[in-house]
């Protein structure tokens, strides 16, 4: 205890009289400490300039990882960007389904694309996207208040893309206009990358796709 008292005290003196090694500029010159980087005894001028190497490290390698994110997120969003003009530029409401899905795979380079709509207009009924669907499948897509993103459990969203056997992840999208509690369809993605749509993942960006397509596709409702 009186050991750490005096170290406290000796610390607490030298931060009150910054001028001390001033005033005994020899002490420096003497006073020996062990490098953890080195292994040896050095000065403390000598370990001072190593603690500032390693900050000076740190801060590099925390800058490097902040110019990749920010590069991964322009990445993004010129994609989104693109992806939003494709749907812009579609003439025909009937083609958007096929252009949101075919954006997504090509622009996104997602393997396995698809989706299911319900409550359309009588000139969509007979569309490939108004296939069947089952009342569990509109259930879950009512209580989905963000994109799911995991394994695929044998969901059936996944059955209505092309080969649901390979698909390893799924992320699937509730489609819904303006917040209503009830979803109109099921925007799902999937790849046979087990990590591509992680339960760990964060889903902000998918909320944005799935919102654009919703506002995208409202206009096919009855």
């Amino acid at each position: 205890m009186t050991e750490l008292l005096d170290s406290n005290l000796i610390a607490d003196y030298l931060f009150d009289h910054p001028h001390f090694f001033e005033e005994h500029a020899d002490l420096l010159a003497r006073i020996r400490l062990t490098s953890p980087v080195l292994g040896r005894a050095i000065s403390l001028q000598e370990r001072q300039m190593e603690i500032l190497r390693e900050k000076i490290k740190i801060q590099d390698l925390h800058m490097a990882d902040l110019l990749r994110i920010a590069h991964e997120n322009d990445e993004i969003a010129n994609k989104f960007q693109t992806w939003t003009r494709a749907l812009l530029a579609v003439r025909n409401d009937s083609e958007l389904p096929r252009a949101l899905v075919d954006g997504l795979q090509t622009i996104f380079n997602v393997p396995q694309v698809t989706l299911r709509l319900w409550q359309l207009g009588a000139d969509h009924a007979d569309a490939w996207y108004a296939a069947a669907t089952s009342d569990d499948a509109h259930i879950f897509a009512d209580g989905l208040s963000t994109p799911f993103c995991g394994p695929n459990k044998d969901f059936e969203a996944a059955l209505w893309l092309a080969e649901p056997a390979a698909v390893q992840s799924i992320a699937i999208l509730p489609l819904r206009s303006d917040n209503a509690p009830e979803a109109f369809g099921l925007l799902v993605l999937g790849s046979d990358d087990p990590q591509r749509f992680s339960a760990e993942m964060a889903t902000d960006f998918l909320s944005r796709i799935g919102a654009t397509a919703s506002a995208a596709l409202t206009s096919l409702r009855g």
